[in-house]
């Protein structure tokens, strides 16, 4: 089963005190690149976060949130006394001179200021923490459902471009006969305008001309871009974690495709070879986001 990069998980997590909402969103990229948001508390889990999330992701942009909602009001947060008096002993001598003598609104202008207010750190319960890492470890499920859901709506797309391209592959064969024939007329034609001028040995003409006709051919294209699709398929329907490997896969059915053109020399082959252009690109832009 293929995965998506992109998802987006979360579970809630209900303690006696607060509850503690966590959220996983992932967006495609090369390499996994975390961007963790967590409340100073549990900051010092930081790397045993990281550890699981690499552990189920893989890759992806991924951002993490830890958002607390309080049960009634937080307690921990303190008035810093010392530090408002601080301020006011400096403040007030400038109030005076000034003539802005009201104590309420000298107030009002330091409580902003830098550390009037401190926060009492609490220890980190253990126990607290399992729940709350249970919780994560729930998230982090919710988001791989969601990636698997993702990647199988990418992989009934992308196998339904790569059966496209065979299907274009398979209509060149019509117009090969009749290629042939019209390059064989365009060059007997040229030759019998000149048949007065020149000397033509028949048996070196005709050893040219398959040799010609041989460098047009594109059997040995169409045999091996039928392996790399076949290949393509394979790899999506049992493999996990294929993006990259299709990315390959998808360049060497490039290589095949341009050469087919490049041998095209008529008009129809080169429509058919234009479309398989185009499905292999629309499969390019899906491969970014698997996983």
């Amino acid at each position: 089963m293929i995965k998506s990069m992109t998802g987006f998980g979360k579970a809630i997590c209900e303690l006696p005190d607060k509850k503690i909402s966590i959220e996983i969103k992932s967006l495609n990229s090369k390499q996994l690149d975390v961007n963790m948001r967590l409340p100073n508390l549990y900051r010092q889990k930081d790397l045993v976060l990281r550890n699981e999330l690499s552990s189920q992701i893989g890759r992806g942009k991924v951002d993490v949130g830890f958002y607390i909602d309080f049960h009634g009001s937080e307690k921990n947060a303190i008035i810093n006394a010392p530090v408002i008096e601080n301020y006011y002993n400096q403040i007030k001598p400038i109030s005076d001179k000034l003539g802005l003598s009201d104590n309420a609104d000298i107030l009002k202008t330091i409580m902003p200021l830098p550390d009037t207010v401190k926060i009492e750190q609490n220890e980190l319960d253990e126990e607290e923490w399992k729940l709350i890492f249970t919780s994560f470890k729930e998230a982090l499920s919710n988001i791989n459902e969601f990636r698997a859901q993702e990647g199988e709506v990418l992989k009934i797309d992308i196998v339904e471009r790569i059966e496209n391209i065979r299907s274009l592959m398979l209509q060149i064969e019509p117009y090969e006969t009749e290629r042939i024939e019209k390059v064989r007329t365009r060059i007997l034609d040229q030759l019998n305008e000149l048949k007065d001028k020149i000397t033509i040995d028949q048996n070196r003409f005709e050893q040219e001309m398959i040799y010609y006709l041989e460098k047009l051919d594109v059997t040995e294209e169409k045999v091996r871009l039928t392996n790399h699709l076949d290949y393509f398929t394979e790899t999506v329907e049992k493999e996990e974690l294929v993006g990259k490997k299709l990315g390959f896969i998808a360049q060497e059915i490039g290589r095949e495709i341009n050469t087919m053109g490049s041998k095209a020399n008529h008009a129809e082959i080169q429509k058919l070879v234009i479309q398989m252009k185009d499905e292999l690109e629309k499969i390019k832009e899906q491969n970014l986001n698997i996983l």
